[in-house]
């Protein structure tokens, strides 16, 4: 079975790539990741950041795209898509104080079901990044169960946060066994680098292995060690002593 590829969400070089997104994608690149998973363009327009990354050799995993332009800018999010040529399109995040029930929750998963409808209408996929707060019990169920349960597989994939799943009270690896035909892109992510904190990597390896839908690891890191580029290289280098890259 081949490994998925691994690629790095941009979020975690966030400073670098508002300063020259270019020259950042190229030092991703070289530390050997296969593709990167858009937050925004950084100092560019996306048709110029797309042209950046191909340059740099790499591909556009996903996109991180919010609610808020998913309703009030399809069209144009749509375009910047096909200028990256890719074809999943993530909802990263949705507020806090929306998940208070388990009704709040599926007409949360409703929504987002309409939305993934309509791109897998235009050839895209659609999925939802969680971070704790989905992971809260809602009527003895975490959120994401009945957000989930709300959509279609097919209109709504799940990008799912291993280590946000963790802090959210649940156990990554039965997740994704649970969640696994939703999953095609898995968020590899530790307290800091990859390795240094709660996580059960090797758990939630034999997990995806034993679904077989992952088709991207996307490693992010938002606490530092080191310097942001640093931190992703080293998480790099941790999956590739894992042998997972």
């Amino acid at each position: 079975m081949a490994l998925p590829r691994t690629s790095l969400q941009l979020w975690s070089v966030r400073e670098d790539t508002a300063r020259d997104f270019a020259a950042t994608v190229k030092a991703v690149a070289a530390m050997g990741y296969a593709g990167v998973e858009t937050a925004g363009y950084g100092n560019l327009t996306a048709a110029d950041a797309a042209r950046a990354i191909k340059d740099a050799g790499l591909v556009v995993s996903g996109m991180h795209i919010g609610i808020d332009r998913l309703r009030g800018e399809f069209n144009t999010v749509i375009t910047e898509a096909r200028q990256c040529e890719t074809r999943d399109i993530i909802c990263p995040f949705w507020p806090v104080d929306h998940f208070q029930s388990a009704e709040a929750c599926r007409t949360i998963g409703a929504e987002l079901n309409a939305i993934g409808a309509r791109l897998r209408g235009m050839g895209f996929r659609f999925h939802y990044h969680n971070h704790a707060h989905e992971i809260a019990l809602q009527d003895q169920r975490p959120g994401i169960d009945w957000l989930l349960d709300a959509a279609a597989p097919e209109n709504l994939g799940f990008e799912a946060d291993v280590y946000w799943v963790h802090a959210g009270g649940q156990d990554p690896a039965t997740m994704i066994r649970q969640q696994g035909r939703r999953i095609h892109l898995l968020h590899i992510k530790d307290e800091s680098e990859i390795g240094s904190g709660p996580v059960d990597f090797q758990a939630v390896f034999e997990a995806a292995d034993s679904v077989g839908t992952a088709e991207w690891y996307v490693i992010e890191v938002e606490k530092y060690q080191h310097a942001p580029l640093e931190s992703v290289q080293r998480s790099f280098a941790q999956m590739q002593a894992w042998g997972r890259a």
